[in-house]
């Protein structure tokens, strides 16, 4: 084994790892925003994180060791990989769109209104509230929170990393099995360090960032977010 072109390899697969994380922005912008608005811990913001990225770099290692194991021509490859990337995309931005509508919905529905109340003594003020603590608003938002790590797993087992195959897997494959094995585990463990330490730093500024309680409109907020991620997959931004 050519020990050097091994050694080139592994510092480009720890680069392409977190260059490729850090220029799509839809790697950890729909985790902050999900996270924010679902008031999900530091910890359950983390785990699902890891468990999308396990699920994303996973998905095309898969593909790219039985590429190589059945001799299938690297164009091949890239071609599925290219589907799996435009499918990726319009989910997400099927989601975010989803997600945006049910927020205004909600928002138009939590609409703060006034009640007058008359005392005994004859004073009388008045009462402004909405209906978001109310029991069968509650219900509907937990049930969307719970739905929600499991739509953003599926979307990102679906998301390619378009570099992987044909920059690294294929000239490691050249080399060895563990030359394979070695450069994938670097990737992946560059794109997950890249993903949870952008997601953590952002969770923590928006946690001091009071200013930012959108409260009644946080879920358009979010909505829009995940929307602008997956138009940007789709525009090859």
């Amino acid at each position: 084994m050519d020990q050097a072109t091994l050694a080139a390899l592994v510092t480009t697969a720890a680069f392409l790892g977190f260059f490729h994380t850090l220029t799509g922005p839809d790697h950890y912008l729909p985790f902050v925003a999900m996270s924010r608005i679902g008031r999900w811990s530091l910890p359950k913001t983390v785990a699902i994180t890891l468990a999308c990225g396990v699920g994303h770099v996973g998905s095309s290692i898969f593909l790219g060791i039985l590429g190589i194991a059945l001799g299938t021509a690297v164009t091949r490859l890239e071609w599925l990989e290219g589907l799996r990337g435009n499918l990726a995309g319009w989910l997400l931005l099927g989601f975010g769109l989803a997600y945006t509508v049910w927020g205004i919905h909600r928002a138009i529905r939590n609409r703060p209104h006034t009640h007058l109340h008359i005392h005994a003594d004859g004073s009388t003020h008045d009462h402004s509230h909405g209906h978001v603590d109310e029991h069968a608003h509650v219900h509907q938002d937990e049930q969307a929170a719970s739905m929600t790590p499991w739509i953003l797993f599926t979307i990102f087992v679906f998301g390619p990393c378009e570099p992987l195959i044909p920059l690294v897997m294929y000239p490691a494959a050249k080399l060895s099995f563990w030359g394979v094995g070695l450069v994938a585990l670097v990737f992946s463990v560059a794109t997950w360090a890249t993903m949870t330490t952008i997601v953590v730093v952002a969770y923590l500024g928006l946690t001091k960032a009071s200013f930012l309680r959108l409260e009644r409109y946080g879920h358009v907020a979010a909505g829009l977010v995940v929307t602008a991620c997956g138009a940007a997959v789709q525009l090859g931004l």
